[in-house]
């Protein structure tokens, strides 16, 4: 059994975020992440203007690829406007690399290879055993929730599952994708598609569960998408040889936590539609904004900081939702006509977290 004044679970960039400001500060904390070796998370890729500047001030320099255009793509029509500022490309497995070397250099106190088992009212319990005495805890899991923390909110009956194919780096899929991030819509569901900083890119869909019901299998329903959106299966004839279907299934899209004696950071916080490509600015602004609180007032603090995070990304939820909403269902088709660059740019700012 050991004490620890603040506890991070989780090492993405919701949890490093935490551990590089709690540690700037001289603030006595642990992060526990779960593996040894940092892999390529489902999710991220993305990191808007806003995002790489919250990058830049936590002392990293993110580098990646540039992108300047927004295209979309529904199996009728094509349309492009420019992004209000270029924003980058970036792996998980990069952008978790950077700033957990980041947070090791500045002083974070890290171990690594330790899995949670659950929150416990003695304690927290790891899966050897041992428990941790936290005074403070930031739950900082992504999409994975924790037992013994209060639950996300219901998916509703038909939820959305979050899918990831790789491709693999070629000359034919830079022509393709260039400087955009892709938008492919279809029925029931959407995929994003940008090139990281080696050219590879992850092709990630939110797809709902009606749907990958009815095709049957993975494999099945990429084909199926590829035949009713043919420039997504020119993207997809660069699946690289080996690659499989990541999926994570029952994502909560707009839901938003509510104050508990915790800090619940990233998609523990609130969940945004990934279309938005704001999920890497929701886990940096609630780690560093939930430390800053905690150094401010202590363990007490997080109810009150729950509080006003949630309020804080309500407006960009909510507008992503919309857009959400519009792509998935009859009026998909209508979208490419109506991405003016002005409205583009609205949109794109309205659903950044301040």
């Amino acid at each position: 059994m050991r004490r620890t004044p603040a506890l991070i679970v989780g090492g993405g960039p919701a949890g490093a975020a935490a551990a590089i400001t709690l540690a700037r500060a001289g603030t006595p904390h642990l992060l526990v992440e779960r593996q040894r070796v940092i892999g390529d998370a489902l999710c991220g890729g993305f990191l808007s203007w806003r995002t790489v500047a919250q990058v830049r001030a936590l002392g990293v320099e993110p580098g990646g690829h540039r992108v300047t255009r927004l295209r979309m793509i529904t199996p009728r029509a094509v349309s492009e406007a420019a992004l209000p500022e270029p924003a980058i490309g970036l792996s998980r497995h990069r952008l978790d690399t950077i700033l957990l070397t980041q947070a090791e250099a500045v002083g974070a106190r890290i171990e690594r290879g330790v899995s949670v088992r659950a929150v416990e009212q003695d304690g927290v319990r790891l899966a050897g055993g041992d428990v941790l005495l936290p005074d403070a805890l930031f739950l900082a899991t992504g999409k994975h929730d924790l037992r013994g923390t209060p639950e996300r909110g219901d998916a509703g009956e038909d939820p959305a599952l979050g899918l990831r194919v790789r491709l693999a780096a070629a000359p034919g899929l830079s022509a393709l994708v260039d400087d955009a991030i892709e938008l492919h819509l279809f029925d029931r569901g959407y995929a994003g598609l940008v090139l990281q900083e080696d050219g590879s890119a992850n092709l990630c869909m939110a797809v709902r569960r009606s749907r990958l019901r009815a095709a049957g299998t993975a494999a099945a329903l990429l084909a199926e998408l590829g035949r009713e959106v043919p420039r997504l299966a020119e993207r997809l004839a660069f699946m690289a040889g080996e690659s499989h279907v990541d999926a994570v299934a029952n994502v909560p899209y707009g839901w938003r936590a509510a104050p508990a004696a915790l800090f619940r950071l990233g998609d523990q916080a609130g969940v945004i539609p990934s279309l938005a490509g704001e999920g890497m600015g929701i886990a940096l602004a609630s780690g560093v904004s939930a430390a800053q609180s905690y150094i401010a007032g202590g363990a007490a603090a997080a109810p009150d900081w729950q509080r006003v995070f949630t309020r804080r990304i309500g407006m960009p939820i909510a507008v992503a939702g919309g857009v959400r909403a519009l792509a998935e269902g009859w009026a998909r088709g209508a979208l490419p006509r109506l991405a003016h660059p002005a409205l583009v740019r609205l949109i794109a700012r309205a659903t950044r977290v301040a």
